[in-house]
């Protein structure tokens, strides 16, 4: 076993930082929607937009860093056979001590169900929720871009189920990080430190 850098200072800064930002949305945003009550309604919203723009920002920088960097390749869906491969070992395989079906590498850190859903939130949940709540914000001047007629309830919703889409994202990414590592908090730890025990080859 050797230890492998894996994942760099800015990738675990964004991760850990867009992790709160993404639970103060979760949290002040169910506020607003009335499903729970904590901080108030306007204090609630208050804080929901300053999250907002601030995960909206890093989102942009971030995307920025995985363009110029390369970084943006580890996201390329993988061949179906590999997909049903992950499929089978976390419904089946891992129950019954099977080896996993990926190992990773710094140029590949990724399994291929990781590249689906990690590229899900980035082209699907991502922009409907920037989008949706975009045009929620700007409400009050749709009557200057000629749409005054249009609903704001279509758009409301289509937020909150963006925001239940993140938390199912969430809850799923917290269970797989906690839960698959063959070592206690594996995953977790390789997250703060950047290192990762790996027995392959780590050439490009």
């Amino acid at each position: 076993m050797a230890k492998v850098f894996m994942y760099s200072r800015f990738l675990r800064l964004w991760h850990w930082l867009q992790a709160l930002l993404v639970i103060t949305l979760l949290v002040t945003g169910f506020e607003v929607h009335g499903t729970i009550k904590l901080l108030g309604y306007e204090q609630a919203a208050s804080y929901h937009r300053l999250a907002a723009w601030t995960l909206l920002g890093l989102w942009v920088l971030a995307w920025f860093w995985h363009i110029t960097t390369g970084e943006w390749k580890q996201y390329i869906p993988s061949p179906v056979d590999r997909i049903i491969a992950m499929m089978r070992y976390y419904g089946l395989g891992i129950f019954r001590g099977e080896p996993h079906p990926f190992h990773k590498d710094r140029w590949h850190r990724q399994n291929p169900l990781q590249r689906m859903a990690y590229l899900s939130v980035h082209v699907l949940i991502g922009p409907m929720i920037w989008i949706s709540g975009l045009a929620y914000i700007s409400y009050p001047y749709w009557s200057q871009y000629g749409i005054s007629g249009l609903s704001l309830a279509p758009v409301a919703m289509l937020h909150t189920l963006g925001a239940f889409l993140m938390l199912a994202f969430l809850i799923v990414h917290l269970y797989l990080a906690l839960s698959t590592s063959e070592r206690p908090f594996g995953n977790l730890k390789e997250m703060i430190t950047g290192y990762e025990e790996t027995s392959e080859d780590t050439s490009p």
